[in-house]
């Protein structure tokens, strides 16, 4: 997240790389490392951005992960980034697109409803 030039808080997403959805970036748990390191390594890696990690997710949200010839439901735990420094190149460059919006935009954007929800609940934050 970051504050825009007018206060307004504005949220990074980015799109995903099977289809082209927007979405936030996010990670997998990772034995050495906590999950907030996790998603921190995933933000810098999908969308070139880095700053300070909260130690704490700010809410969780569930998705359908589709595979070759499966799919499982995902639970993913959200962390708030605040972003410092945003890369004009980073790993995954070539495969995603990212984008800057409002809270209310990004909430509209996103398909997941408990992520539409958890987009909605920063504004009171």
């Amino acid at each position: 997240m970051r504050k825009a030039e007018d206060g307004t808080m504005e949220i990074l997403l980015v799109t995903s790389r099977d289809t082209g959805r927007w979405v936030i970036p996010k990670g997998w748990p990772s034995k050495r490392m906590t999950d907030a390191s996790a998603a921190s390594r995933e933000a810098r890696q999908e969308a070139g951005v880095t700053g300070k990690i909260a130690t704490k997710p700010v809410g969780s949200y569930r998705y359908r992960k589709i595979e070759k010839t499966s799919s499982r439901l995902i639970e993913v735990d959200v962390y708030r980034l605040a972003v410092k420094k945003e890369r004009k190149r980073w790993p995954e460059k070539l495969q995603r697109n990212r984008a800057w919006f409002d809270l209310e935009t990004a909430a509209r954007r996103v398909r997941e409803p408990r992520l539409k929800r958890l987009i909605a609940a920063l504004r009171k934050n």
